[in-house]
C-alpha cells in the first residue's frame, strides 16, 4: 500500500501531522490548504503552529519529496478530510460547511476503488447523509465502488505525533468493504489496535469520548465553586476523594477550551431533547469564566488602581493553542470591564493581536492580584513565597 498517493485536505492541527507521518512512512502525500501562506510555509519545510517535533517531521517529509502542499485537491488513491467543524454561535449547532466544501473539492477526483476517510469530528449521520450524497452526485463514478469511512482522530495537543501512532483507532465504514479498507490503511502506520465498526457508531464514539471528559470536568468545576464557599481547597479534596478505588474526578479549572471537549458535546446535545445531562455540563463549564471574573472583581473592589496579572492565554498547559480558551475569554472580559490595569503573560506565543504581553518576572513584580489561568511549566515553578503580599486567584491549583 506504500506506493499509494494520499490527498489530505486541511493542514491544521490534525491534517499536517498526519500528512507528515504518512510522508515519512513512504506514501506520496499531497496536502491541501486554502491558505496560500500555509502552503508556502509547508513547502519550505516549515510549520505554521507549534507541536513538539512536528518541524523535524515536516522538514523530513518535504525534503524527501513525499510531501507537497497545494491549494487544490489532486487525484489520489486515498483522500483524508481533516477540516474544522466549528459551532454556530447562535444555536450551538454544528457547522458542516467546511466538511461539505472539502467533500465537493475532492469529488471530481474520486474514482472507483478509492478510499475516502473523514477524520473531522462530525455529528452522527454525517458520513452517510452528507458526505456520501455529495460523492454520489459529484464524483467521477457517482461513488460507485468508492470506499468511505469515518475514522475520528483522538489525539492530545502537545502529544499529537506520539498519539497518532500509538493510540487505538476506530474506523467506521459505510459497509464492511469500506471498514476493511480503512483498517488496512491505518494498520500500516498505527501501532495501537484498529477497531472496525459502522460509520454511525464511530461518529458517536468520538463524541462520547469528549462528552465523558466534559461531564466529568463539569462535576469538578461545580465542586470547586461549592468548595470555595466553604473555604475548602478543591484540589486537596478531589485528591482525597480519588483515593476511593472507583472514583476518578478530573481537575477543575477556569472553564473548558480547545476545539474538542468544549465543542463535541454540542454535536450530541443540539436539537436532542434527551441530552439533558450533556447540555447541563456544557452550561456549567461555560459559566466558569464568569465565576472567575467575579472573583477578580471582588478582589479588586477594595483596591485603588489595582494591577491585575493574568498568567496564561492558551486553552491548556504548555501549548500555544488559544482556540476556545477560557483563559483568553476571562482576560478579554477583564479588559472590557476595566477592572484594573491588566498585565498578561503567555510564554508560548510571541505576540497577541489585541493583548500586549508582559514577561513573567514583570507580572510578578508589579501585580497586586495574580490570576493563574493556565498551568504552564513556567507558572508551576512559582511558589507561594514568590507571590507574598499579593492576592492570588489560582484557577488550576498550580501554586502549592
Amino acid at each position: 500500500m506504500m506506493n499509494k498517493t494520499i490527498c489530505v485536505v486541511g493542514l491544521g492541527y490534525i491534517g499536517l501531522p498526519t500528512a507528515s507521518i504518512l510522508g515519512t512512512k513512504g506514501y506520496r502525500v499531497v496536502g491541501v490548504d486554502a491558505s496560500p501562506d500555509v502552503v508556502e510555509t509547508i513547502n519550505r519545510g516549515e510549520i505554521h503552529f507549534f507541536e513538539p517535533d512536528l518541524d523535524i517531521l515536516v522538514r523530513s517529509a518535504v525534503h524527501s519529496g513525499n510531501l507537497a502542499a497545494v491549494s487544490e485537491p489532486q487525484a489520489a488513491d486515498i483522500f483524508i478530510i481533516a477540516v474544522p467543524t466549528p459551532l454556530d454561535d447562535r444555536d450551538k449547532s454544528p457547522d458542516l460547511s467546511y466538511v461539505e466544501a472539502a467533500t465537493r473539492s475532492i469529488a471530481p477526483h474520486v474514482k472507483a476503488g478509492d478510499l475516502v476517510l473523514i477524520e473531522s469530528t462530525i455529528p452522527v449521520g454525517t458520513t452517510t447523509e452528507v458526505v456520501l450524497p455529495i460523492l454520489t452526485r459529484e464524483s467521477a463514478d457517482k461513488a460507485a465502488g468508492v470506499r468511505l469511512a469515518h475514522c475520528p482522530e483522538r489525539v492530545l495537543p502537545g502529544r499529537i505525533l506520539v498519539e497518532l501512532v500509538d493510540n487505538d483507532r476506530i474506523v467506521g465504514g459505510i459497509d464492511e468493504e469500506s471498514a476493511a479498507a480503512a483498517a488496512a490503511f491505518y494498520e500500516t502506520f498505527v501501532r495501537g489496535d484498529v477497531y472496525r465498526t459502522n460509520a454511525a457508531t464511530a461518529e458517536m464514539a468520538k463524541l462520547a469520548e469528549n462528552t465523558f471528559r466534559d461531564v466529568n470536568i463539569a462535576l469538578a468545576n461545580e465542586l470547586s465553586v461549592v468548595c470555595d464557599r466553604h473555604a475548602i481547597d478543591p484540589w486537596e479534596m478531589i485528591k482525597l476523594a480519588n483515593r476511593h478505588p472507583r472514583v476518578n474526578i478530573l481537575q477543575p479549572g477556569p472553564g473548558v477550551g480547545g476545539h474538542c471537549i468544549a465543542v463535541d458535546p454540542w454535536f450530541i446535545a443540539a436539537g436532542e431533547p434527551n441530552a439533558r445531562l450533556i447540555r447541563t455540563a456544557r452550561e456549567v463549564n461555560d459559566a466558569k469564566p464568569d465565576w472567575v471574573v467575579e472573583k477578580v472583581r471582588a478582589a479588586a473592589a477594595g483596591m485603588a488602581s489595582p494591577v491585575i496579572g493574568c498568567l496564561g492565554l492558551a486553552f491548556k498547559a504548555d501549548v500555544d493553542d488559544l482556540r476556545g480558551s477560557p483563559a483568553e475569554i476571562i482576560v478579554r472580559r477583564l479588559k472590557e470591564d476595566a477592572v484594573g490595569d491588566l498585565l498578561v503573560c503567555e510564554p508560548n506565543i510571541s505576540r497577541h493581536a489585541d493583548l500586549p504581553l508582559t514577561a513573567l518576572e514583570d507580572v510578578v513584580a508589579r501585580a497586586d492580584i495574580v490570576v493563574l489561568l493556565v498551568d504552564h511549566k513556567e507558572f508551576r515553578a512559582l511558589r507561594p513565597h514568590d507571590l507574598a503580599g499579593k492576592t492570588v486567584i489560582d484557577t488550576r491549583g498550580a501554586i502549592r
